[in-house]
């Protein structure tokens, strides 16, 4: 009767460990869900410094969430997260870089607790970190890649509104809160910025130098000289923004070009760099004996670290053969 009782015991211990680490998996993937999806319907203004105005919020609270004062963080002395707090911002997301790091890792744990139910330790640490780590960060820099590109394809636009509104003799700040409040996020929201900064007794080239450092893309950084210069010397600024809306959208035409072009030899670099480790996680998950058998043998230590290093050399030279920057 003892060891029954005692076996229901250890039964309802597992039992509750599942159930915590599969709420803990519910929750973190759920607040990563919210973090990174951040749409937008009809009835919604066009960014989110539009919806924070319709909320009633300050200049100031404004700033505050869509500008946050820089902190030196922990986060950015970590090595491979180090420009966490950079990317986190340049993507629209502002959940705290430490906060980030400490949602992902209680994914990570909790997916662990699960994993090693079903399967070794060693496995079910690597698929943790795949899951609950790697893809979080891996989704937000993607976010911000996408956020970045969407904000150049923009600019020409924003410039172009500019230039029309100088050319009728409005006032500088007046065409930037036109833009601000007519075009959609990220350009949008980022103008809108720039417009509040002014707003609150910052200088414009001093807001725009802003703009530049915090997107930190070349055509922004176009946008900002082209202000800065005019602000000091005077000259026909419409004129300037729209030569600029010009050389950016032939650009962008180029860059689709390019891309165009490279796409063959790009996807043949990104098969040749992912299918060993694909076939390294098949083999472990459908026959872990295959390089478990071998694991205790002496040569399989340094033979394993010169195919690792042989796959990441690959991996490099092939992103450098197929990666051009124009």
């Amino acid at each position: 009767m003892e060891q029954i009782l005692e076996a229901l015991r250890n039964i309802d211990m597992q039992f509750v460990v599942y159930i915590g680490a599969f709420v803990g998996v519910l929750i973190a993937l759920e607040g990563l869900r919210q973090l990174l999806s951040r749409s937008a319907n009809a009835e919604q203004a066009k960014s989110r410094r539009m919806q924070l105005i319709q909320k009633g919020a300050t200049t100031e609270e404004i700033l505050k969430i869509l500008k946050p004062t820089e902190k030196k963080s922990f986060v950015e002395r970590l090595p491979f997260v180090g420009d966490l707090p950079v990317v986190l911002r340049q993507a629209g997301i502002t959940m705290a870089p430490g906060a980030f790091l400490m949602t992902c890792f209680a994914a990570t744990v909790a997916i662990f607790i699960v994993c090693s139910q079903l399967t070794s330790a060693i496995n079910a640490l690597v698929f943790a970190f795949i899951i609950g780590l790697f893809l979080p960060i891996l989704q937000v820099r993607a976010k911000r890649g996408e956020r970045m590109q969407k904000l150049v394809q923009q600019l020409p636009d924003a410039l172009d509104l500019m230039a029309r509104g100088l050319k009728v003799g409005h006032p500088l700040n007046t065409t930037l809160n036109s833009v601000a409040n007519e075009m959609a996020d990220p350009v949008g929201s980022e103008f809108g910025i720039v417009v509040d900064q002014v707003s609150f007794g910052d200088d414009l080239t001093e807001a725009f130098r802003d703009f530049s450092y915090r997107i930190d893309q070349e055509d922004v950084h176009y946008l900002s000289t082209a202000i800065a210069i005019q602000h000091g010397t005077g000259g026909d600024l419409a004129r300037v923004l729209n030569v600029l809306s010009r050389t950016i959208r032939d650009r962008l035409n180029m860059r689709k070009k390019i891309k165009a072009l490279t796409a063959e030899g790009r996807l043949t670099a990104a098969f040749l760099s992912f299918i060993p480790i694909l076939i390294f996680v098949a083999m472990q998950v459908l026959t872990p004996s295959y390089y478990g058998s071998i694991a205790n043998e002496p040569e399989a230590v340094p033979l394993g670290i010169a195919i690792v290093v042989l796959t990441v050399l690959n991996a490099l030279v092939l992103r450098k053969l197929v990666n051009f920057r124009f």
